[in-house]
């Protein structure tokens, strides 16, 4: 339907287009309900949506919930699976076409699935993908300048993400629940929009807590819990997967179990091996803006960081071009720009948006995305740490015309790891 979308607004005004696009996006979500007799309403409806950690909150609530014993249906940037059946999402979307989410989730109901667990974006709710997927809870990670030049301001961009919370507003389902991140200025916005039931949490609620090089490690209502994820960032993430769980009357020792179980978030602060005796780390992650890069990067403040980072081109958010720069700038004491998803964009005019961010650092400019991360490697001392940001699980590099080139970072990292490697 998108694709068919694509092709129609080449010969249609843009103004017309513009006006018409809001009834066709909202006529094909009603539709899609319809086809698939509302799956939604007979599922306990997780939806979790911000700027960052959507995907690995997603993850931690599907496991925690799992690990109690529901039979789950997840949808995430990363994966959509229905029971133990997962597929990678190679969509390139967080939430796919109305028809292909009510599917999904008719799908999971009918081989008997308890809960769905949705990663919920604002460019989704800007088309009304989200609508007709009745929620029982809403989680609301945080709020920091994104897809602002999308939506025109940042305050249309909370605004989007407030009206994800719509359907809490209804009497369809038994509960409304908002889970919010109380240490972010916005949470304020979302506990006060309508939800029966309002769950805040900080911080401060994991206390005692550390992150370490070996994991986090935190006290959720009195039960210590660690895990082998890596940052401060992932003890909020996993808060807010906790509290969830709470709300839900989850057993705690199952939200223990259900945290410390889940090693590996794919494209999440994710290592790359390629043999015995590395004696460097090397690790990609999704992280594409500035504070997400900052917080990445300050957990491996302990190590000589290389950092191999680009940008989104498409008209994307070219403000935040010179402010990841500014991030790379000050944590990373060798750079790597390289090619991301330029779309219709030039490639080398998107690195040159970045220049003026660097005052410390001179940084390479490498278009071709595999010379560059093999450059990053052969640069590796011991104990150094190569981060690959940017893409974490995207499965294309975006080009100009539609095209796309079939993309892994963690694929390529490991190939050329064990090129560099070879050599020594």
């Amino acid at each position: 339907m998108d694709e068919i979308l694509q092709f129609i607004k080449r010969f249609i005004p843009r103004k017309l287009f513009n006006t018409l696009a809001p009834t066709y996006h909202y006529s094909l979500a009603y539709l899609g309900s319809v086809l698939y007799r509302h799956p939604s309403k007979k599922l306990i409806a997780i939806g979790v949506t911000g700027t960052k950690g959507k995907s690995s909150v997603t993850e931690m609530i599907n496991s925690i919930f799992e690990t109690a014993g529901y039979k789950t249906i997840l949808l995430n940037t990363i994966r959509w699976k229905v029971l133990d059946k997962t597929e990678p999402n190679t969509r390139k979307m967080t939430i796919p076409g109305r028809f292909f989410i009510q599917k999904m989730l008719r799908r999971g109901l009918d081989h008997g699935c308890e809960v769905a667990i949705l990663e919920l974006s604002s460019e989704a709710a800007k088309q009304y993908r989200h609508k007709y997927i009745y929620l029982d809870a809403l989680v609301f990670t945080n709020l920091t300048p994104e897809h602002i030049e999308a939506h025109g301001s940042f305050e249309n961009y909370r605004k989007a993400k407030l009206s994800l919370a719509e359907s809490l507003l209804s009497k369809l389902k038994k509960r409304s629940v908002i889970v919010a991140n109380a240490d972010d200025p916005e949470a304020k916005h979302f506990l006060e929009y309508g939800a029966r039931e309002k769950f805040p949490f900080s911080l401060k609620d994991a206390y005692p807590y550390v992150a370490r090089p070996e994991g986090i490690e935190f006290t959720y209502k009195g039960v210590h819990i660690h895990s082998p994820l890596r940052g401060l960032f992932n003890i909020q993430n996993a808060l807010a997967a906790a509290t969830v769980g709470d709300a839900f009357m989850i057993p705690l020792q199952a939200i223990k179990d259900g945290l410390e179980k889940l090693s590996l978030i794919k494209g999440r602060v994710e290592f790359v091996y390629a043999k015995a005796g590395q004696a460097f780390d090397v690790v990609v992650d999704y992280a594409h803006t500035a504070s997400s890069l900052t917080e990445l990067y300050k957990t491996f403040s302990g190590q000589r960081i290389i950092g191999v980072l680009g940008n989104t081109g498409g008209g994307r958010d070219k403000w935040k071009r010179p402010e990841m720069a500014r991030v790379a700038d000050t944590f990373c004491e060798e750079i790597i720009l390289t090619n991301e998803d330029p779309y219709d964009e030039d490639p080398e005019q998107i690195l040159k948006d970045m220049l003026p961010g660097f005052k410390l650092h001179t940084p390479t400019m490498i278009l071709d995305r595999r010379a560059a991360i093999h450059e990053a490697l052969s640069r590796a001392r011991a104990g150094d740490v190569v981060l690959i940001t940017g893409k974490g699980t995207d499965p294309y590099i975006m080009m100009a015309n539609g095209k796309k080139l079939k993309w892994s970072d963690y694929e390529v990292a490991k190939e050329e790891l064990l090129k560099v490697l070879s050599k020594t």
